[in-house]
């Protein structure tokens, strides 16, 4: 007979529900309402039971804000095939492809590895403030301003104007609001919280499938490069403005009780979470590669370009799946299992690029890495709330998740850029992003044993 303080824990599907269960348990004893929700004690048996209220009004029209946020920030960074395929072919031809990729690595650096930064000011309640810095480094970074940060007034073979604008100012619009708009998601949604997360996932593989449809067909039309910045940022920042007016915190930092600073030295003594972090940041070493050169492949293979430049949103069509499924079966089979079925497909998947060389393969590739490196994608933040002790020190954690994943991930473009240098030797940087998944994988299996371990440990 299971007693109120005392779990079977025997697998991660058991440490997964008693950490569950405790969030719960905690909250409830505080007797606390949250954002007009109140939270209702409850009883805690053999047979879990729960009355816990779950989204509500300002939780939708949150998860909405965050689904659009996603949708220009994170999944307007899955475009950066399409400018990297044009930035060698057309528009820095005077420049290596490693050269370019440090454009694509520091953007990439900035979207996740500030979130060490805006995830604390998020968790101590600067949550609007994050919001309105990164609608005006947006709208700097790509629209009408007639100075040094626009994208849309850069020359061509001008690399300094284009690394600044599109690498340094659109990454760091990004990432000032990555890790906000995945935290505060947690202030509404519990039982429900791998869906919501998965949703706003799903936004960002959205964004990532029609962004680059419209950006192909804008810069390489009539409309140009210049002007199609400018609309499709245009686009962007409308979106923006709308989701900065419709979401809102759930928590009060000002309330008594609810937010403690989080003590971050205790998270490095945390082996579950250290684990998380080598796995992290090994994913981030290989995991950008194939999304970012695919339809540079495909067109130095010989792919008909009308079909290349659907390539990226093929791969990122199946990534909605991929980032969605997950978070529906993660209380069932287990958000530890499916990362590491997620990190070594994806492992895989990057190793069958070099199997690229017509349209069939093309496209069977972007359904596969799409799939897999959806759901290892979505599942990362997902793991790090669930492990976390103190809803308020979600953010911060993923925060510091996503600076060593993202510091990894400046280098990882170039390193790749340079392996496969301008006489495109694809096999080099296929085999680097490969190892570097499955490496990844191997950690995420290692954070789920020390976690049953730990747990097991703590209720013996």
């Amino acid at each position: 007979m299971q007693t109120h303080n005392t779990l079977d824990v025997t697998t991660i599907e058991d440490v997964e529900t008693a950490l569950d269960r405790k969030d719960v348990e905690n909250l409830a004893s505080s007797e606390k309402s949250l954002n007009g929700r109140a939270v209702t004690p409850i009883q805690i048996t053999g047979q879990e039971s729960r009355t816990v209220s779950e989204g509500g009004l300002h939780g939708w029209l949150t998860l909405v804000g965050v689904c659009l946020f996603q949708y220009c920030t994170f999944g307007y960074v899955g475009t950066f095939g399409v400018y990297q395929d044009y930035y060698v072919r057309i528009y820095l031809t005077n420049y290596t492809p490693d050269e370019i990729g440090w454009i694509g690595g520091v953007q990439i650096f900035f979207l996740f590895s500030i979130g060490a930064i805006s995830g604390r000011l998020f968790d101590r309640g600067f949550f609007k403030s994050l919001l309105f810095t990164s609608v005006v480094l947006h709208a700097v970074a790509c629209e009408y301003f007639d100075i040094l940060f626009t994208l849309s007034a850069s020359h061509q073979n001008k690399y300094y104007q284009v690394f600044l604008s599109h690498g340094l100012c659109f990454g760091l619009s990004c990432g000032v609001v990555y890790v906000p708009s995945l935290g505060v998601l947690s202030h509404y949604f519990r039982r429900r919280r791998p869906v919501a997360m998965g949703i706003a996932s799903a936004a960002a593989a959205l964004g990532a499938v029609l962004h680059p449809i419209m950006l192909n067909k804008l810069i390489n039309g009539p409309i140009g490069f210049h002007n199609g910045v400018r609309i499709s940022a245009a686009l962007n920042v409308f979106l923006l403005i709308v989701a900065s007016l419709i979401m809102r915190p759930g928590l009060s930092p000002a309330a008594p009780g609810i937010v403690k600073k989080p003590n971050v030295t205790e998270f490095f003594k945390d082996p579950p979470y250290v684990a998380i972090l080598i796995a992290g940041i090994l994913a981030f070493c290989g995991i950008f590669f194939p999304l970012f050169f695919i339809q540079l492949d495909a067109i130095t293979h010989g792919v008909e370009k009308n079909l290349a430049f659907y390539a990226i949103s093929i791969q990122n069509a199946a990534s909605i799946f991929g980032r969605t499924l997950p978070g529906v079966f993660a209380h069932k089979v287990g958000v530890f299992k499916l990362m590491a079925v997620a990190t070594f497909g994806t492992g895989v998947s990057a190793l069958c690029m070099a199997a690229v060389k017509d349209a069939t393969g093309l496209i069977l590739f972007a359904v596969f890495y799409g799939l897999f490196s959806g759901g290892a994608i979505a599942l990362g933040p997902i793991m790090i709330a669930m492990i976390s002790k103190d809803v308020n020190e979600i953010g911060t954690r993923i925060g510091i998740y996503f600076f060593f994943g993202g510091l990894l991930g400046l280098f990882a473009i170039p390193i790749a850029g340079a392996l496969l240098t301008d006489q495109f030797h694809w096999i080099r940087a296929i085999l680097f992003a490969g190892f570097m998944l499955w490496g990844a994988g191997i950690f995420y299996c290692l954070a789920g044993y020390l976690l049953v371990k730990r747990q097991a440990a703590q209720n013996s």
